[in-house]
């Protein structure tokens, strides 16, 4: 690596340790700025350098962490809930189609019925875990956390749980199994949830629990 200072790649390396020691930059991008200082290289060449001792284990990053949200409100209208207006949306969509949506009104029909399916089947599942782990699932395999992909089969198991249980209760309710109570039903649920989940997940961000 050829440079102004006419430093070994050894060197630059021994450059970076010691900065990261001893000045202890916040960010990448201080530390880029004072090894362009010390060592007179270009800014791409810097960054490809660390890339490369952070895969070799010289050197290690950590993803800063989010700053806790300031209020309740403003978490609500960030990006980091807008799973929950989304989960909304979508879950009203399925219940407006459900009664504006006419059965035979193909092929308005299909969208009916791919939102309902997709209401009944996935969301009010969704919902629910989130609710009940609104931050991270707590199982485990091996050493790693459930994700994204199990959080879709638990969503996926509990809606086929749940649903049937909400037909047998309405059936012995005065609105009965109908089209109406069952589309009602489900959008509450779902609401009800995603609301506690997003308070819950705000809750967990605004006061996280130390490291164990």
């Amino acid at each position: 690596m050829d440079n102004k200072r006419g430093l070994s790649r050894d060197q630059i390396q021994k450059i970076v340790l010691e900065t990261v020691t001893t000045e202890k930059p916040e960010t990448t991008e201080k530390l880029v700025a004072l090894l362009q200082t010390k060592t007179a290289l270009p800014k791409k060449e810097i960054t490809h350098l660390l890339l490369q001792m952070e895969s070799q284990g010289t050197l290690y990053f950590v993803k800063a962490a989010e700053p806790a949200p300031r209020s309740f409100q403003t978490y609500l209208f960030s990006k980091q809930a807008a799973w929950y207006w989304v989960t909304i949306m979508l879950a009203l969509a399925a219940a407006v189609s459900a009664f504006v949506i006419p059965e035979a009104a193909y092929p308005s029909a299909y969208l009916r019925s791919a939102l309902g399916v997709f209401m009944v089947l996935f969301l009010l599942g969704y919902a629910i875990v989130k609710a009940l782990y609104p931050s991270k699932i707590p199982f485990k395999i091996g050493e790693d956390y459930l994700g994204g992909l199990e959080r879709f089969v638990l969503s996926l198991g509990l809606s086929i749980v749940v649903a049937p249980l909400i037909l047998m209760l309405l059936n012995y309710t005065p609105w009965g199994i109908r089209l109406t109570p069952v589309v009602v039903s489900v959008f509450i649920i779902i609401a009800v949830s995603s609301s506690v989940a997003v308070l819950r997940e705000f809750q967990s961000k605004a006061n996280p629990a130390p490291p164990t």
